[in-house]
């Protein structure tokens, strides 16, 4: 691990640090933000924060800080391969690339940070790396909560993404994903709408995996979510194996944490509080 690109600031009661590392070959951007006494690398759990399938750490904004602080949790945030200053994609998305993400990318980040105990936070592709990971590795999750996920393609989400590409080249949406992703930000929307609308993406679906996630989960979704049915929810909450929590939020769509986000930080803050009584006392 590389630290050391930005000094050390303070905010919010938690110290902020920007950093690289080198996870499977690949340079990744991440930033930790540790509340007072906490590290990335004791046996504590640690917010582990997946972002959106165009996201990046400054997509988040500051969300992740105010979790930490709310929560007095240490936190990790990275930007994936092709995504914000994480090193560049060079090859098209496979259709497992969620797949790839939870149980070949994210064990390795973990691994490279000195994460032992997540708790995952995910977005949208990142509440689903989520999910995947939660129930290949349910001795190593200590819960998960999933903020618009997708386990199935459904028609709402392809629609959802030809009213997004109509938009990357009609409006300014091009030059807002600039700003985070820089010049690779053609190669990344590409690939990412290309192998969601592709024929052999129609078929995808992570339902099956869903009986294998035993740890806590939290799954929150906008009842006007412009890329999914509260069927999504449903599944989610039908399918995994633990003690599950759900939270549909109405006036809401595609990201609650900014659209519903006073109500979203609580209903966050509550649900790890739960998780920590019930882990053993480790805090």
């Amino acid at each position: 691990m590389t630290i050391g690109e930005k000094p050390s600031i303070r905010a919010a009661a938690c110290e902020e640090l920007s950093f690289g590392l080198s996870a499977g070959g690949f340079r990744i951007q991440a930033k930790s933000i540790l509340p007072p006494g906490t590290s990335l690398t004791g046996t504590g759990p640690t917010l582990v924060f997946l972002h959106e399938g165009l996201g990046s750490i400054t997509q988040w904004r500051g969300f992740p800080m105010a979790l930490a602080s709310a929560s007095g949790l240490p936190a990790l945030v990275y930007d994936r391969v092709g995504h914000g200053k994480s090193q560049a994609r060079t090859a098209p998305l496979p259709p497992s690339y969620l797949e790839t993400e939870a149980w070949e990318r994210l064990p390795e980040v973990l691994a490279a940070c000195g994460v032992q105990s997540p708790l995952l936070v995910g977005h949208s592709d990142g509440a689903t790396i989520a999910l995947l990971y939660g129930a290949r590795f349910p001795a190593g999750t200590v819960a998960v909560i999933a903020e618009a996920p997708h386990v199935y393609v459904e028609p709402a989400a392809l629609q959802g993404i030809w009213r997004t590409l109509r938009a990357y080249e009609i409006t300014p949406l091009r030059e807002r994903l600039r700003a985070h992703h820089g010049d690779r930000v053609d190669a990344l929307f590409h690939a990412w709408s290309q192998v969601w609308l592709s024929p052999e993406f129609r078929d995808w679906s992570m339902t099956g995996h869903l009986p294998a996630l035993t740890c806590p989960l939290l799954a929150i979704q906008g009842e006007e979510d412009e890329y999914a049915t509260p069927d999504q929810l449903r599944a989610v909450l039908q399918g995994a194996a633990g003690v599950a929590q759900g939270l549909l939020l109405p006036a809401c769509a595609h990201v609650p944490h900014f659209q519903a986000r006073d109500q979203v930080l609580e209903a966050m803050a509550r649900f790890i509080r739960q998780v920590l009584a019930d882990w053993g006392g480790h805090r």
